[in-house]
């Protein structure tokens, strides 16, 4: 889908709780690191900034959607119009990981046929911290590879996989970058 200049565009965050959606969101916006002793609602809501492809800006609406897997019925009221989808899941969080190709995938499918959506790794920043390193093994688990989540984003035909970090700000422009070229017109 192609925006025209000055139009608004409206992208929607979604993923299962505690993935780092909100973080994601609030240091994009706020183009600031969160320090980690800093409080994120649970839902961050609706922001709108200003993106720049070229020469030409557009207005982002950004919406950040409760990942309660229970609430799919309240989530698909704020689906119509989406121009693209960040599907989110945390490198730290095999089963957010899984929760892609089972829940989140499937939704935006049935939900918004052919809406375009970027697949995004958050918290890379943790990926070697000894404490999830140790807590994943405890379980028989390990983090998510970038190689993993590049597999699953040609699998599951994402237009791109882009990892981040909300308190390093890694690739938070990058995942709004990609949001920019499904709509934008080059």
């Amino acid at each position: 889908m192609a925006a025209p200049p000055g139009e608004n565009l409206k992208c929607v965050l979604v993923g299962d709780r505690s993935v780092g959606k909100s973080s994601l969101l609030m240091s994009f916006v706020t183009n600031k690191c969160l320090p980690a002793s800093e409080e994120v609602p649970e839902v961050y809501d609706a922001s709108t900034t200003t993106v720049s492809l070229g020469e030409v800006q557009y207005n982002l609406d950004i919406f950040d959607i409760d990942g309660n897997t229970q609430e799919h019925k309240k989530r698909a009221l704020m689906y119509p119009y989406t121009d693209a989808f960040l599907i989110c899941f945390s490198v730290i969080s095999p089963q957010s990981f899984q929760h892609v190709e089972e829940d989140w995938a499937p939704e935006i499918a049935h939900h918004c046929p052919g809406t375009p959506w970027v697949l995004v790794g958050t918290k890379i920043d943790r990926r070697g911290d000894p404490d999830v390193l140790e807590r994943l093994s405890a379980k028989g688990e390990s983090v998510i590879t970038t190689e993993q989540g590049k597999i699953l984003a040609m699998k599951l035909r994402a237009f791109a996989y882009v990892e981040c970090s909300a308190k390093t700000m890694t690739g938070l422009k990058e995942a709004f970058d990609e949001v920019s070229f499904i709509v934008v017109p080059i």
